[in-house]
This record gives C-alpha cells, structure tokens and sequence, in this order.
C-alpha cells in the first residue's frame, strides 16, 4: 500500500505499540455497556444517590486534550458519545505515556473505570485502564464546523463530492447526520413491512436471475450461467413472479428486494434499487389507491412522527385522501395539451414540438404521452397526487378500461416532485395477455427497451385462472429522499454506482 506521511507516522506507532508487546488489533474486548447505556447507568445512580458504576466502554477517538499529568479525550461509538479522565496516577505513568504518543483521533480504543461528574457537570468516565483496540492507519477526512439555525454543526470537507460515496466508510465515521439518514431508511422497510404484515399480506421471495425479464419497460442486464449454457436477467421488476403465487391460491403478497435496471444514472435513477412490490386478489386500482395512502402517511407517522413532511422547501402533508387526477386533465392542465385531440403519434408529436416539449423520433403514442408530457408535469407534482388512466399501448399488464378501450386502469403517484411508483388493475385474461405481448412485438424495435418479451411461462400460469386483483410498486430509495429531505438517490444508498474514476 502507498502511505501518506501521516500515514507511516501511524505506522510506526503501530510498530511501537508491538515491540512493546501490545498487539493494535486484539482478538477479545471487554465492553460491558455501549455509551448511551454508560450515560443512563450513571443517571439512575446520580439520582439514587449512589456513586457512579463502573464500566468499560469502547468507541472511536474523536479528541485528545493534554494538560500535562490530566488528560481529556472523547470516544464515540454508534450510540452517543462521552469523555475520558484520564490521570497518570490512575493509569500508570507508561500507560499515560503511551496513550499520549501512540493513541491517535480515529483509533477505536476501550477504557474501563468509573462513571463520575468532572467539576465543569459532564459525565465522564474515570479511567483506570485504556486499551487499543484497533489501530486506524489512515487519518479521517477533516472535521470542521460551521453555524446552522443558531447551532454549531460539524461535517466533513471532500474535495469531490463523489468521495463521500465513493468512501462511504469515512462519510458515516465522520458524519452523525448521514449515519441518521440511514437509521431512518431501516425503520421506513420496517415500518412498510409491519404495516404490509398486519393487512395480511405474506411476504415472499422470488427469483433475481430470470430466464425472461418482464414487468417493467427497462433495459435489463444479461448475465451467462455456463452449465445450464444459458442467458439469465437480472430482474427488472418482481411483478410476473408475485402474480404467478395469486394462481397459486395467495390472496396478498409482497415483497422488498432488489431490482436493477442497465439504464441512466441520475439523482433519482441508480441501476441498483429497493421497490416494494405488492399483489392483492381481489382488488382494483381504487383499492390499491386507498391503501398506498394510508400505508405512506402511516410510515411517515411511524419514522418521523408525524405524516406532514419538510422535502427540498416544500411542506408536504401525506394524510389522505391524496388528489386524484386523470393523466389526460393534468397534462391539459400543465402542458396545454388535450393528447385525444391528436389520436396519431405524428400529429402528437408535431403538437409538442410546437409547445417546445421533449420528443423521442420513432416514439407511439403513448411513450409520447408518457415521457413528453407527463415527464413535463411530473416536477409540478408536489403534494401527493395519483395520477391515473394510462395509454394502453404503454401498459401491457393492466386491465383496459370498460368504458375506454384506449385507455387502462393504471395510476402513478408523485410526491415532492418525484414519480413514487406505479400500480394497475392487472390484467388477468390470459388471451388478452397474449395479444398485449403480440402488440408489443409488432409496435417496438426488438432491441428498444420499452419492449416487453412474450413470457410462456407466465401465460401458462394465466390460464390456471388467476384471481382479479390489484398491483402496486414503490420505489423504496425515492420514499427515504422524501423522509429524510436529500435531493438525490445517491444520499439514501450506502454504496450508489459510480462511473470510474479516471
């Protein structure tokens, strides 16, 4: 390994510390409380009029503070923080001498003594012995401080901001507030999950690598699994699967994993995400509605503590009932355009191009629809919106309309801005199955990834007899930007995909 300067002063403190015989990396530690602990043993016994208990407690050095015979330190562990006494007639005077030269900010040392109150009120442990527990080489990024609503708020300077993904490591070692961000994200899938589980749903698991990718309009990632000398997928969305155990008598399922995509990086698109999908029998898409918003305001309420939310300046309030409108009324409404009115895609296109909007050469209808106009109204969406009845000829796994064979019983929801994911009434005749697969052949380019591939298998299962019933996805990354007010996907993933370095 290539070493800074600092870097082999470090080393060679490491060495010292092993000629001394004291290994920097020892195989047992002794931790009796985590820090949070220490701090509320301390207070019982403060308020009992007892004297502080004893302890041994570990964590990161994050100070020194050398006063000659006294030193004050403090070490950091994932739950608080607290001070270190330390006194050469309590530690010994080769002890002090080594912590004083030998121990450096950012090594994870452990301290065992008693819990006391220094004459200035903080609680501190009175050590009586100190111990390194793992040496760290490299020094952390930077620490600084500045003024942030009347308060003092450290954080960490990176000379690139893709450091702080790229060293994921060092940003949360450094940074408290990135470290909540991530705490949050786990109480938001486990609020999901037991919101999910006390509505009967059961949660599953299906396939990652599949021989057909289906689902979803993404181009997928191809991998090769050489003894069953075969393509495999990873999977761009659960959706086929979870269907497929509705055949098989489930009446609710969900499921949160993985999904990935060989598309576009950008701060709301890593190829890499977390979507929670569920199928329920004998739903429509106005029950799915119902349920996303009780389900939405209910995480908030449950991670946050209250269902109204602060995202990017917006204060956005997720109790239900959420506004419910057409897709065809809210692009009329933001873009100008009634799109019946243009019932081709050239007279389509040639109508957005005079609006200035965005339009793909080659694209139907309903991409236009979908990717010009609504990608067009999507950043007005703040307060959350479902926005519903898609173009069939984008949506080959929901229902059609009874009333509108141009249209099916699909919804979108946005919130803050961002689409939060998509649900239908899902299309459960297996012949008209077949033609939807059939059209999408004959209207997309093999190649063009809004295709979607005639998937046997799934249709086979169709004919078993699948249940009516409700389907809905959730981009998982995109509710912890909004939970946690981060502009970009990349906050909320702890190890998001970068392009290489040069």
């Amino acid at each position: 390994m290539e070493l800074t300067e600092l870097e082999r002063q470090r080393l060679e403190k490491l060495q010292r510390l092993r000629a001394r015989g004291i290994e920097p990396y020892p195989h047992r530690v002794k931790r009796t409380h985590t820090i949070a602990e220490a701090i509320a043993a301390f207070e019982t016994a403060e308020a009992a009029g007892e004297e502080g208990p004893r302890v041994a407690v570990t964590g990161r050095l994050r100070s020194m503070r050398v006063m000659g015979k006294v030193t004050f330190a403090h070490i950091e562990d994932g739950s608080g923080s607290i001070q270190l006494f330390l006194r050469i007639n309590d530690v010994g005077e080769e002890a002090y001498e080594i912590f004083k030269r030998d121990f450096d900010l950012g090594d994870f040392v452990g301290a065992e003594g008693s819990l006391m109150r220094t004459r200035t009120g903080e609680i501190s442990v009175r050590v009586e012995q100190v111990r390194m527990l793992a040496k760290a080489i490299s020094p952390l990024p930077v620490i600084k401080e500045k003024e942030m609503d009347g308060k003092r708020v450290r954080y960490t300077v990176f000379s690139d901001i893709e450091e702080r993904y790229r060293q994921r490591y060092a940003d949360l070692a450094c940074n408290p507030d990135v470290r909540q961000v991530f705490r949050v994200r786990a109480s938001a899938i486990k609020a999901l999950r037991r919101f999910l589980d006390e509505h009967g749903f059961l949660e599953v698991e299906t396939p990652i690598l599949q021989p057909i990718y289906g689902g979803a309009a993404a181009r997928p990632f191809v991998t090769y699994h050489h003894q069953l000398h075969r393509e495999l997928y990873l999977r761009i969305s659960d959706e086929l699967y979870l269907k497929r155990l509705l055949v098989g008598m489930y009446d609710r399922v969900y499921e949160i994993g993985h999904d990935f995509r060989n598309e576009g990086v950008s701060h709301k698109h890593n190829p890499e995400f977390t979507q929670l999908e569920f199928y329920a029998a004998y739903w429509d898409y106005h029950d799915v509605m119902a349920f996303c918003e009780q389900m939405i305001a209910y995480v908030a309420e449950e991670v946050l503590g209250s269902p109204v939310i602060h995202y990017q300046g917006h204060e956005i309030d997720l109790r239900p009932p959420w506004r419910r409108v057409t897709l065809r009324d809210v692009a009329l409404e933001v873009t100008g355009i009634d799109y019946l009115q243009y019932p081709t895609a050239e007279e389509l296109a040639a109508a957005m191009q005079v609006k200035g909007l965005p339009v793909k050469p080659g694209a139907t209808w309903g991409y236009l629809i979908d990717k010009g106009l609504l990608g067009t109204v999507e950043p007005t969406l703040i307060q959350p919106t479902f926005v519903m009845d898609y173009p069939r000829d984008i949506s080959p796994l929901a229902k059609t309309k009874p009333d509108d064979p141009t249209h099916v019983e699909r919804f979108e929801y946005f919130i803050g801005g961002l689409e939060m994911g998509n649900a239908f009434t899902e299309l459960n005749d297996p012949l008209d199955q077949e033609q939807r697969f059939l059209e999408m052949k004959r209207l997309y380019a093999p190649d063009d990834e809004e295709a979607h591939p005639m998937d046997e298998d799934y249709l086979r299962a169709m004919k078993y007899g699948m249940p009516p019933n409700g389907g809905f996805g959730l981009g998982v990354d995109r509710l912890v930007m909004l939970l946690t007010d981060r502009p970009t996907i990349r906050e909320v993933i702890l190890f998001p995909q970068l392009r290489a370095k040069d």
